[in-house]
């Protein structure tokens, strides 16, 4: 469970919640341009565009949740279990692992629309990272300053979506997330108005009731229709400090406190961590579900001509 926001004022700023029921020791990471990234069927990227997002290192190799690259291009992975389906490898095609997705389109691509021309021949192919990681089932949202798209692999093949919205959550697939919001289109800001009887004398009780109805559940398709309707409605002054601020409330609207969703083994999933972005800048700011306190990383605070990853530990 999941939510990712696209979100645009004088910059560009991108992040989302991620809710799990446990952690991977994860932290922020900058990947250097000259990191050899390898991959299981293709050849290592000797060079590339350098990165910073959350991930989990696993002996050296950045696992990344979401992250966003030197050129503004921002990605990142929501669960998607039932629905993911990886088929096995293809000879001829560009074979990439779901773990190598973020490093392969991030690494190569300065836009949404250089996906779009890579993604052409891409194959994405069940692989997992180790016995003890096997593959996630994920689908992706990339976001520029301008566009998103959503990536699903299913069992129908591999789908891309624009997405006018420049929101993810999870299950199911996309088409749905574009159809169920139509529901909602009378939703507004202000007070409700009497469309029901003009015999009837109907008041407003209350400021809000013209969002009345607008769904408050942890459910997938509910938290898609609320971080647009809040992102939507947003008002900001567009300044980075007041941008940074929006941005979190945006996801606290639908953040989970832990004991509100239980896993089918007893645990309960909750917002872990919370992440923002200034894509131009590549200033990665997060919270934790222990500490509210926004703390950041700029990318170009590390050497980007190193060989190396650098490992930022969540502080708590």
């Amino acid at each position: 469970m999941c939510t990712a926001i696209s979100y645009k004022t004088k910059a560009h700023y991108f992040g989302r919640n991620l809710d799990l029921e446990r952690g991977y020791n994860e932290g922020v990471v900058i990947t250097p341009r000259k990191v050899m990234l390898p991959f299981r069927h293709i050849e290592p990227l000797l060079e590339h565009y350098a990165l910073i997002g959350m991930a989990t290192v696993v002996d050296g190799y950045p696992l990344y949740f979401e992250a966003t690259n030197e050129k503004g291009l921002s990605m990142a992975g929501l669960n998607f279990p039932g629905n993911a389906f990886y088929p096995p490898y293809v000879e001829g095609k560009v074979n990439i692992a779901p773990f190598e997705l973020i490093l392969y389109f991030l690494g190569l691509c300065d836009s949404v629309q250089a996906v779009k021309k890579l993604i052409r021949n891409i194959h994405i192919v069940h692989t997992h990272f180790s016995e003890r990681l096997p593959a996630s089932p994920l689908h992706w949202m990339i976001s520029d300053s301008e566009v998103s798209i959503v990536l699903e692999c299913t069992k129908a093949g591999l789908q891309i979506y624009e997405n006018p919205y420049g929101v993810l959550t999870n299950n199911p697939t996309f088409d749905f997330h574009l159809s169920n919001i139509n529901q909602y289109m009378g939703m507004h800001a202000g007070v409700a108005e009497n469309e029901f009887s003009a015999q009837a004398p109907m008041q407003n009780f209350s400021l809000g009731l013209g969002a009345f109805g607008l769904p408050g559940d942890f459910s997938s398709a509910s938290r898609f229709v609320k971080a647009t309707f809040v992102k939507e409605k947003s008002v900001c002054d567009g300044s980075e400090a007041e941008s940074v601020n929006q941005f979190f409330h945006i996801l606290r609207s639908v953040a989970m406190p832990k004991g509100c969703v239980k896993t089918a083994d007893g645990a309960y999933e909750y917002t872990r961590y919370s992440c923002c972005c200034n894509t131009q800048a590549q200033v990665y700011y997060y919270t934790t579900y222990e500490n509210a306190t926004v703390r950041k990383v700029a990318m170009h605070s590390a050497d980007l001509s190193e060989n190396h990853v650098f490992f930022y530990p969540m502080e708590a």
